[in-house]
C-alpha cells in the first residue's frame, strides 16, 4: 500500500497543469478514450486529486471556511438539541475539532484510506450530496466538493456515509470520488429521497428548486424534516424572486414550508463570492412545524412539473426519456 501511495505521489509531482476550463455545468459531449489510456487516466486523477487538496488547504485557512463552520455549528448544535442527542454528543461533534491541523495530502492520494471517524454517540449524522457539477474543470464545483470533505470531517461522518450524485459526472469524477471514499449513486433519484428516519445533512448548492421541493415531498412529516438539514439555496431566496402563485403552483412544498424553518445565512467574502453566494443552512423546528395546519400535512400529491417553464433539473430518463431538462 506504502508503496503505491509512492508511486501516486510521484504521478503528481510528474503530471504538467493544466489549462482550467469554463464553469459552465451543461453536458458536454466526450470524446472516447483510446484503448492504451491506462496510463494516462491515472495520470488525470492524479491531477484532479491534486487539485482538490491544492483546494482543501487555500479553504481550510481561509476566514470564510472558519466562519461558515461557525453558522453550521449553531444550526447544527439546535437540530442536534431537537434529537435529543446526549451532551456529549454535542462536543463530540463539534467540541473536539481540529481546527489546527490540515488534512494529510495522502488523505486525497489514489490507494490512500479515507478517514472514517464515527461520531461516539448516539446521533450519527448521514450526508447527501446532489449537484456538484463537473468538478474535474470546474473550479466552483471544486471548491464545493472540498467544502464537503471538509465538512465531513468536521461533523465525523464517515465518507462511506455520504451519497454523492450529479447526472454530468463524467467517469473520471466517479472513479476519483470512489477513491476519495464517498458512495456514488448509480440513479438521478431527482432529489426524491427518504430519510427512513436518519438524521441527515443535504448539501445542495447552486441545485434547482425543484430539486429541493422532490425532497422536501419525499419528507413530508413533522418526524422526517425535524430530522434534515438543508445547505443549499437560500429559500428566503426563492421566496423573495419567485411571483408568490408561481412559488405555490411549481414549487408547492417550498411555499408551504416557509413558516416551519430557520434559516441561517452563510457569511460571505470576496474570495469565494462566486461559489457560496445564496447559500444558506435550513433546519426545521419541531414546534414550528406543529403550528402549520392540518390541511398542509395532508396534501401529499408528488410534483410531477408538466406546465413548469425553466426547469432547473435533469430528469430521470429511465422515468421520463422525453425529458431533457
Amino acid at each position: 500500500m506504502a508503496a503505491a501511495a509512492a508511486t501516486a505521489l510521484e504521478s503528481w509531482q510528474a503530471a504538467a497543469p493544466r489549462k482550467r476550463r469554463s464553469a459552465a455545468r451543461r453536458p458536454r459531449r466526450r470524446e472516447a478514450a483510446p484503448q492504451s489510456s491506462e496510463a494516462e487516466f491515472e495520470s488525470d486523477s492524479g491531477v484532479v486529486l491534486r487539485r482538490i487538496w491544492e483546494a482543501e488547504k487555500d479553504l481550510f485557512i481561509s476566514d470564510f471556511w472558519s466562519s461558515a463552520l461557525e453558522t453550521i455549528n449553531r444550526c447544527l448544535t439546535k437540530h442536534l438539541e431537537q434529537l435529543k442527542a446526549p451532551v456529549g454528543s454535542l462536543s463530540d461533534i463539534f467540541g473536539n475539532l481540529r481546527l489546527d491541523s490540515l488534512p494529510d495530502e495522502s488523505d486525497v492520494a489514489p490507494d490512500s484510506i479515507p478517514r472514517e471517524t464515527l461520531v461516539t454517540g448516539t446521533c450519527h449524522l448521514k450526508c447527501v450530496c446532489y449537484g456538484i457539477g463537473n468538478f474535474a474543470t470546474c473550479i466552483i464545483a471544486r471548491n464545493q466538493l472540498t467544502f464537503l470533505l471538509l465538512l465531513l470531517e468536521k461533523c465525523q461522518i464517515p465518507r462511506s456515509h455520504c451519497w454523492v450524485y450529479d447526472p454530468l459526472f463524467s467517469q473520471l469524477e466517479i472513479e476519483v470520488l470512489n477513491t476519495l471514499g464517498v458512495t456514488v449513486l448509480s440513479e438521478n433519484e431527482e432529489g426524491k429521497r427518504s430519510i427512513r428516519g436518519e438524521p441527515t445533512i443535504f448539501y445542495m448548492l447552486h441545485c434547482g428548486t425543484a430539486l429541493y421541493n422532490n425532497l422536501l415531498w419525499s419528507n413530508w412529516s413533522v418526524d422526517a424534516l425535524s430530522k434534515m438539514v438543508i445547505i443549499g439555496n437560500s429559500f428566503k431566496g426563492l421566496e423573495e424572486r419567485l411571483l408568490a402563485r408561481i412559488l405555490q403552483k411549481n414549487y408547492p412544498y417550498i411555499a408551504k414550508i416557509l413558516k416551519g424553518l430557520e434559516e441561517l445565512e452563510f457569511p460571505q467574502t470576496s474570495q469565494y463570492m462566486d461559489i457560496f453566494n445564496d447559500t444558506s443552512v435550513h433546519w426545521f423546528p419541531v414546534q414550528k412545524l406543529e403550528q402549520l395546519s392540518t390541511e398542509i400535512w395532508e396534501f401529499q400529491e408528488e410534483p410531477d412539473y408538466q406546465d413548469c417553464e425553466d426547469l432547473e433539473i435533469i430528469r430521470n430518463k429511465t422515468e421520463d426519456p422525453s425529458a431533457t431538462d
